[in-house]
């Protein structure tokens, strides 16, 4: 027989307080992209998460008192899972844009065929993609964007206390259209250099039509790399001021997803 003041009920409590934030947390940090990745080494990763979870569970509202072999401690770690790899996703959503946007104006210029492992994914993606992954991955470190996204991160504790309720059917369905929010940021962003180098593919096309003789399209490539490069050049001057706006609009995200106005 357990003492009184330490009792299975009391015991059990503990167990919660501690497993189920740690659940939502190693999710979270599974999925993020900066620490989330290959890079970071599995066990670091779970000994961020404990750390974390000993840190802040003074901090959060008391779990529910359930068993711990039943039904409802189950849904509970699933709802705490899915919890975290959601918010973990909108993360992962701002870098995949930039990714994808590379890509975009890697293929339209030439450079499709550029491509390079990325370490942190283990794909291969186009230099071009890999140029904007490590800007944007410098910028989230420089201007302290993980501080930002482990509060709101924390945040969520109170806005969606540990319990039988998690993000709902809602919560699911604006993480599905964010995909669409994904691609639709990465089109706007690569619009002004596809733009571009599509109208000097078109001014090479009109040339050719004009004069067949003359074989302009074997310098058409070289110089339709060129003028990406220079595009790119050019954008980037308003590189940052895209970052701040989606990197907002991904905190702000975060925050609806959790219930927050």
């Amino acid at each position: 027989m357990l003492p009184a003041e330490f009792s299975a009920d009391l015991i059990g409590q503990w167990v919660g307080q501690h497993i189920w934030p740690l659940f939502r947390l190693a999710s979270f940090l599974m999925v993020i992209p900066v620490f989330g990745t290959q890079l970071v080494p599995a066990r670091v990763r779970l000994g961020l998460a404990l750390l974390m979870t000993i840190l802040i569970v003074p901090m959060i509202p008391p779990v529910p008192q359930v068993e711990a072999l039943s039904a409802d401690a189950v849904v509970i770690t699933l709802q705490q899972i899915l919890i975290g790899i959601g918010l973990g996703f909108a993360l992962t959503a701002l870098w995949q844009l930039f990714v994808i946007a590379g890509q975009m104006i890697a293929m339209q210029m030439g450079l499709g065929f550029a491509s390079m492992v990325d370490p942190a994914n283990g794909v291969n993606v186009p230099v071009l993609a890999q140029i904007y992954t490590i800007t944007i991955t410098l910028l989230f470190l420089v201007m302290n964007g993980h501080l930002v996204a482990f509060e709101v991160f924390i945040e969520s504790f109170y806005t969606l206390p540990i319990g039988l309720e998690g993000l709902g059917q809602d919560g699911v369905w604006a993480l599905a259209h964010r995909i669409s929010w994904m691609f639709a940021s990465a089109m706007l962003l690569a619009l002004p250099a596809v733009t571009a180098v599509l109208i000097v593919n078109i001014s090479f096309g009109v040339m050719t039509r004009a004069a067949p003789q003359m074989n302009i399209f074997a310098l058409g490539f070289p110089i339709g790399l060129i003028f990406g490069l220079f595009a790119i050049w050019v954008l980037h001057a308003n590189f940052l001021p895209h970052f701040d706006q989606y990197t907002r609009e991904t905190f702000d995200f975060m925050r609806a997803l959790q219930g927050q106005p």
